[in-house]
């Protein structure tokens, strides 16, 4: 196999850039037996646009019925979390966990002048910018460039996923994308992979390979220590079968071993439900709340939830009223979703949305994302969000 060919085969090299950003110095003389101390944030994104109003539906509202005649959820299949507003049947899963106190709903977030665009406003939500503010950093990745106490790890954040969002991109500094971390311990033990990093130093000094041989170097001594580090935990909770819930099976084996990430991303997708909304959106709300349910009992079982926060969000909510098609079109305010076995307001935390007062057809936002993630920042991951955001945002009340 020549070089060229392993690199390509191993996933270094994917559309131009490396699979894997640059890391810091070996850590492999850590102790594994030093469990972490941190609070984890776990960040799961839900792609495509989630209708927030079937989600939790606004049942004590006749305008909701009135809107949506062929797809809105019936009084009587809801779990009702107060007299106006309860989940979506599929999210059954969900109703132990709030009933122990473990589930923050946020109604009605957004931002002013509001992008319909799924890519642009997915980059706001993951920048953290104006509507009309370009950056090519998200609030993650500048709160990995900030110079907070435990960002000097390499792996403070991690994505499982393949590829890595624009959110956990920072100036000098990014996290990881990092789907399995025995196969890329095995993709860097490689005899090939090892003989390159013996034979081919002379490269480091050559601007393009230098990069790419250093980067390599730095990757195995990573993928050394998450890889021991995290197969001293063995997981013994039962998931359900799916993509999405073995994503956050791998959070929590990450954070039950003592890995020191302090943020962790997720994501499932296919909540563009323009046409036959109902099953669609039923059958993903279905893998979101049962992966959730597991991840959370996980946690709570191995005393991790305490130190855990998790935050939900969708680049924008759907319109109020139904479409031709038994779906609904792009919208713009949405609900957010927190957990954790630390929230200081367990439930709803805000009013219903107002449905007789829209914007062209399109929910008002009552409050600001930045504001979530000013939040998170300030109280969770105790940096300064003005340092952070564009500027400084006032915090909420649910930690």
């Amino acid at each position: 196999m020549d070089r060229r060919s392993f690199l390509r085969n191993t996933g270094f090299v994917a559309a131009g850039s490396l699979f894997v950003p640059a890391f810091m110095k070996p850590l492999e003389a850590m102790a594994l037996d030093e469990l972490s101390l941190y609070k984890n944030l776990v960040v799961v994104q839900l792609s495509g646009g989630n209708d927030g109003l079937n989600t939790v539906v606004p049942y004590g509202n006749d305008i909701y019925y009135q809107k949506r005649k062929g797809i809105a959820i019936k009084p009587e299949q809801i779990i009702k979390l107060n007299d106006m507003q309860g989940l979506n049947p599929n999210m059954a899963a969900l109703q132990e966990i709030h009933d122990q106190g473990w589930m923050t709903i946020i109604n009605d977030v957004g931002y002013p002048n509001p992008d319909r665009s799924h890519f642009r406003s997915m980059d706001i939500w993951q920048t953290g910018s104006e509507s009309n503010q370009f950056l090519s950093t998200g609030w993650i990745g500048r709160y990995l460039d900030s110079n907070c106490q435990t960002c000097k790890y390499p792996y403070t954040a991690i994505e499982v996923d393949d590829s890595l969002s624009l959110a956990m991109k920072g100036q000098t500094k990014k996290g990881i994308a990092l789907k399995d971390p025995a196969a890329l311990y095995r993709n860097t033990n490689n005899p090939f992979f090892k003989a390159m990093l013996q034979n081919d130093k002379e490269h480091l000094d050559e601007d393009n390979l230098g990069y790419l041989y250093k980067t390599m170097i730095e990757t195995s001594s990573s993928a050394n220590y998450i890889q021991n580090t995290s197969k001293v935990y063995q997981n013994k909770a039962v998931y359900p079968q799916s993509g999405f819930a073995n994503q956050l099976k791998t959070v929590s084996k990450f954070i039950s071993s003592g890995l020191k990430t302090r943020v962790y991303y997720v994501s499932l997708s296919g909540f563009d439900t323009h046409i036959n909304q109902i099953q669609q959106q039923g059958n993903l709300l279905k893998q979101y709340s049962e992966g959730m349910a597991a991840f959370l009992k996980d946690l709570k079982t191995n005393n991790k939830l305490e130190d855990t926060l998790v935050v939900t969000f969708s680049e924008f909510g759907r319109r109020v009223e139904q479409n031709a098609s038994n779906g609904t079109d792009h919208g713009t305010a949405n609900n957010m979703f927190i957990f954790g076995g630390r929230l200081k307001k367990q439930g709803i935390f805000n009013a219903a949305p107002n449905l007789s007062d829209l914007d062209t057809g399109d929910l008002k936002y009552q409050l600001d994302f930045r504001q979530v993630y000013g939040t998170i920042l300030d109280k969770w991951l105790d940096v300064n969000n003005a340092d952070i955001l564009t500027k400084k945002f006032n915090t909420l009340d649910f930690i």
